[in-house]
């Protein structure tokens, strides 16, 4: 027990740590942390360890988010990390599977307007089908009380 150094236990101690230009623990901005936290309903005050450790684990996975999609991404070959890995690791991976709406694949504008038209003519010839499809139902039903 002597000569241990002692940790950041209270918030005082750690508040003051993290207050600290160079030393600091976490990377990202523990205010704007502090904000998006705030914005929910059900919070009414935050105690400053939760708040680093939220910060620490966040910027943990966002590192652990970014090294897989690096290692299993097409940005080794450009020793670079680019958005379709992101997405890509979005798509693909179960564990990040629920960032796929947040990391949609990239596609352009005109791939995008095709397929809404196809959507929007699909749409309608499924409307006309249904429709048809009644039609044929009433035949039958009318078939069957004549033949009866």
């Amino acid at each position: 027990m002597r000569g241990e150094r002692p940790g950041p236990r209270r918030g005082g101690k750690m508040a003051a740590r993290l207050s600290g230009g160079e030393n600091r623990l976490v990377s990202l901005p523990l205010s704007r942390i502090r904000v998006i936290m705030k914005s929910s309903p059900e919070v009414s005050s935050i105690n400053q360890d939760a708040l680093f450790l939220t910060a620490k684990a966040t910027e943990l996975f966002v590192q652990y988010l970014a090294s897989y999609s690096y290692k299993h991404g097409r940005g080794k070959e450009k020793n670079a990390l680019t958005y379709s890995d992101l997405s890509h690791t979005a798509e693909e991976c179960e564990t990040f599977q629920f960032l796929a709406d947040i990391l949609p694949k990239k596609i352009l504008a005109s791939k995008y307007l095709k397929m809404l038209e196809k959507e929007k003519r699909g749409g309608e010839l499924g409307k006309c089908d249904e429709e048809d499809d009644d039609e044929e139902d009433d035949d039958e039903a009318v078939d069957e009380a004549v033949g009866s």
